[in-house]
């Protein structure tokens, strides 16, 4: 038998029960939007270079525009559409760039647990370490919010054999990092259940324009091409449509050309979806009977 990790079983989403989102629609859309900072000269790179060019100082300031620049002009543009978001957030943004933090509080915007930097994974930390970490992220998140966050993204999605556990027992919702499906499903921990939240593998612009070289256009026609086949395919199951965006990659003015140009299209089909956040769909999900959602 194949080594499995024991969080959640199979289950065919043509086979599962139905339900609805709020208002009856069939698909949720949300956007999803990395706010990193990183450490100057150490730690991740970004994979736009070679490994010994990776903690240059060209990397460093190449992704500092995303958060001196390209934030500021999605937020204009967000603002415009009138979208709401949710950010991952580095909580070295607070010291670094504290007021786009007090934007994304100004706009009514959801914040998740993301690390501290992007610099650093939390997949190879121990078992103490990695809960000081949640434990750290989690109280700065309150200690300028006013609340603690309920959804969790790990930096680079790296998990080590005990991340879903300490997450659930840190009161954690929902996390991003499991991307197997369309739709939310409830995963096992030791102490109880946490929600994976759909997240987008290819639907987001630092693997379709950094790592598959995607022009800006042909990652803008996937945007589209994803959201009317889902929408389709929602008639016959609820499904969620992510979208994940960088500042640093998608905040360059020619690409939000683009990306201006997928969102109109989406937002033509507005009284058709549900444009939320994923702490709505938790929400959502958490109230549904058991035996609806897999895993409940």
């Amino acid at each position: 038998m194949l080594r499995t990790h024991g969080r959640y079983t199979y289950s065919n989403i043509t086979k599962r029960p139905d339900y609805h989102w709020p208002g009856g629609k069939r698909l949720a859309v949300y956007v999803a939007v990395n706010i990193e900072q990183f450490s100057y000269g150490e730690g991740k790179g970004a994979a736009i270079a070679p490994p010994d060019q990776a903690n240059s100082h060209s990397i460093f300031s190449w992704r500092d525009y995303g958060n001196r620049v390209g934030i500021w002009r999605l937020f204009e543009l967000f603002d415009t559409l009138e979208i709401p978001i949710e950010a991952q957030l580095n909580t070295a943004v607070y010291e670094h760039c504290p007021d786009i933090a007090a934007a994304l509080r100004q706009r009514g915007d959801e914040i998740l647990g993301h690390g501290i930097t992007n610099s650093d994974e939390q997949g190879g930390l121990d078992e103490a370490a990695e809960a000081d970490l949640i434990r750290t992220v989690t109280d700065t998140i309150e200690r300028h919010e006013g609340q603690r966050p309920i959804g969790w993204m790990s930096p680079w999605l790296s998990n080590s054999a005990v991340t879903l556990d300490l997450l659930q027992e840190a009161g954690y919702r929902y996390v991003m990092d499991w991307t197997c499906d369309d739709q939310p499903i409830w995963m096992q921990t030791r102490q109880g259940r946490i929600l994976a939240m759909p997240y987008p593998i290819e639907c987001n612009d630092t693997r379709g324009i950094v790592w598959y070289r995607y022009t800006s256009s042909e990652f803008c026609d996937m945007l589209i091409d994803n959201f009317e086949e889902m929408l389709e395919q929602s008639e016959r199951q609820p499904l969620v449509c992510p979208i994940s965006l960088h500042p640093f990659v998608m905040g360059r003015p020619y690409r939000i050309r683009q990306l201006r140009r997928a969102f109109e299209h989406i937002l033509r089909q507005r009284d058709r979806i549900w444009l939320t956040r994923p702490r709505d769909i938790y929400a959502h999900i958490a109230g549904l009977p058991s035996g609806i959602v897999p895993g409940s």
